[in-house]
């Protein structure tokens, strides 16, 4: 597998995983027989991490169909592996800041993760 496939992998486990910790730290006793109660969610920490995942859910396809196309077009494989690596970190920073409460910067790192989907897409032109 390339670094970038890798990267894909990578990223899928990181959205699954940003709620997890909150869960084990236990903020609010957490109720495996109630996974989506919404009075989880109540504390300011624990809602947004939950953000946090929500939004790994919804840029994951943008950025694994960009690192498919990518292979497909027949990109350079070092440059896919770049911008691939260069989103996990955004999304890393962006996972951070978020939970942090650091807006400025979880907006930042939204844009450089963006950014490196869309030169994902344009890695053939």
């Amino acid at each position: 597998m390339t670094v970038a496939e890798w990267c894909v992998f990578g990223t899928l486990m990181l959205y699954l995983l940003t709620t997890a910790p909150i869960k084990w730290i236990g903020f609010r006793r957490f109720d495996n027989a109630k996974p989506r109660d919404p009075g989880f969610y109540d504390d300011p920490i624990a809602a947004r991490a939950l953000g946090a995942h929500q939004n790994g859910i919804e840029a994951f396809p943008f950025f694994a169909a960009a690192v498919v196309i990518a292979h497909l077009a027949g990109a350079a494989q070092g440059r896919i592996d770049l911008f691939a690596v260069v989103f996990v970190l955004a999304r890393l920073f962006y996972i951070a800041f978020y939970v942090a409460d650091m807006a400025t910067l979880r907006s930042l790192a939204w844009f450089v993760g963006l950014g490196s989907v869309v030169a994902l897409f344009l890695a053939v032109a």
